[in-house]
């Protein structure tokens, strides 16, 4: 690969990793409004069929990119794309903790009441967020990279949707059992929460599997790439 092409790769990871970041932390912001979507009539322990946290639709990209960096860069790359999405969420923690304590004018279109309502709360989720998503990314990279070995490269449909199916369960059970345990959801809403969640990204991983298959055939088409060959940035 010439210099040229490995420029324009590391640019590239670059992107996906900034979409990465921006989805997490947007994602940790927002989650306190939950939306409905019915597609069924269907309860499962009392909670309709889909009504989630609105912080769920950015998620699954997070896990769309990590897969794609994991098939393209390498299990390296992708534990960097983790790690600094989680400092990105300490950094944000800290500046709507800093945020948050600073008072508010009298002539403040937001004041102090309506900033701790929507963002009062985010100090726990983001924290409980991380946990999760420490847990969940990290596994779900381990499981990409376990059946990529196992089937040398081929079958991209299966590790994609097998790593993803996993991770998403320990990332939904292990945020519910948090945001529970610090009382921000009732215990009572668990169990249809955990179920319509995991459903709803179970749904969106099945989706964006043609999109990885896109991501991956532009990318070897780009930079000339084998199966299961991955890109060494400078």
């Amino acid at each position: 690969m010439t210099l040229k092409d490995k420029l324009a790769a590391q640019k590239i990871y670059l992107l996906l990793a900034a979409l990465f970041i921006t989805s997490l932390v947007v994602s940790n912001l927002i989650f306190q409004k939950f939306f409905y979507w019915y597609p069924l009539d269907v309860e499962i322990f009392g909670a309709k069929l889909f009504e989630i946290s609105v912080g769920i639709l950015p998620y699954p990209i997070t896990f769309l990119i990590t897969d794609l960096i994991s098939e393209i860069y390498g299990k390296k790359r992708a534990n960097q794309v983790v790690v600094t999405g989680i400092f990105a969420s300490l950094f944000s923690l800290g500046i709507i903790l800093l945020s948050n304590y600073a008072p508010a004018t009298s002539w403040s279109p937001v004041g102090d009441s309506m900033f701790s309502t929507v963002f009062g709360n985010t100090a726990i989720a983001v924290f409980a967020s991380m946990l999760a998503y420490l847990f969940a990314q990290f596994v779900d990279i381990q499981i990409y990279h376990f059946w990529k070995r196992l089937t040398k490269g081929k079958h991209l449909w299966l590790r994609n949707n097998f790593s993803t199916f996993t991770s998403q369960f320990v990332d939904t059970l292990t945020i519910l059992l948090l945001l529970c345990s610090f009382n921000i959801i009732a215990w009572d809403r668990f169990y249809g929460l955990l179920v319509a969640g995991f459903l709803f990204k179970v749904l969106i991983a099945i989706i964006d599997t043609p999109f990885l298959y896109l991501g991956v055939y532009l990318f070897r088409k780009r930079f000339n790439l084998k199966v299961n060959e991955e890109i060494e940035l400078i």
